[in-house]
């Protein structure tokens, strides 16, 4: 059974989102680092058994050519003129006790959905850290991807605390096609339709802190 690992909130700008956090819930989120090569960099914050990681295009890193390869999750056209502006854009689930990342993609698989490549992946911490894991990458933020970290200390137990996720859905104009493989991995979250058929698949979660209550 699988573990839902976290949650990825596209924002424009790091140091505002961070800021937006720690007013609207008590709890500041910890800069993680740079994504070096994919021109992102991140924040996080834990949400218990869970965390939410804040992404953002790094002004430290060149922008991705016109043609080649894009920023993860999307990420360019949810900031790009009449785009979301900042939204929930995926989320990771991450092996149960006794599981590894290939026993999860076989699940998804059987399940009717192909979670693609495994990849090395790897960041280096504010503190000269460097942190490894293995990743599926996503192909749409309402299917999950994989993650799992070997030896590496899951983010949930390192960073700040103080969060909780006390709701958390995928909102789909068809539930049924995500439903099957939401069961498959037994995963605790809702699968909820759309007000309309015309309105796009995406994600919602709230969560809560000493300061107050905030939907993403």
């Amino acid at each position: 059974m699988a573990v839902i690992d976290h949650l990825v909130y596209a924002v424009p700008e790091l140091s505002t989102a961070v800021d937006w956090i720690d007013e609207a819930t008590g709890v500041r989120p910890a800069l993680g680092g740079s994504h070096d090569g994919m021109g992102t960099h991140n924040a996080l914050v834990s949400l218990g058994e869970c965390y939410l990681e804040l992404i953002a295009p790094d002004p430290g890193q060149p922008d991705p050519p016109a043609s080649g390869s894009a920023r993860p999750f999307g990420l360019d056209d949810v900031l790009a003129p009449g785009g979301e502006g900042q939204a929930l854009v995926g989320f990771a689930v991450r092996p149960g006790d006794g599981e590894d990342i290939d026993d999860v993609a076989d699940v998804m698989a059987a399940a009717g959905h192909d979670p693609g490549p495994i990849a090395d992946m790897s960041r280096r911490t504010p503190d000269g850290d460097r942190l490894a894991w293995r990743l599926t990458f996503p192909t749409n933020r309402t299917v999950p991807f994989v993650i799992d970290w070997g030896v590496t200390p899951k983010p949930n137990t390192t960073q700040p605390g103080g969060l909780e996720l006390i709701d958390f859905a995928i909102v789909h104009p068809r539930p049924f096609d995500v439903l099957g493989l939401v069961t498959a991995l037994g995963l605790d979250l809702t699968v909820t339709a759309t007000e309309s058929n015309d309105q796009p698949a995406g994600l919602r979660a709230t969560i809560v802190g000493e300061a107050g209550e905030l939907t993403l």
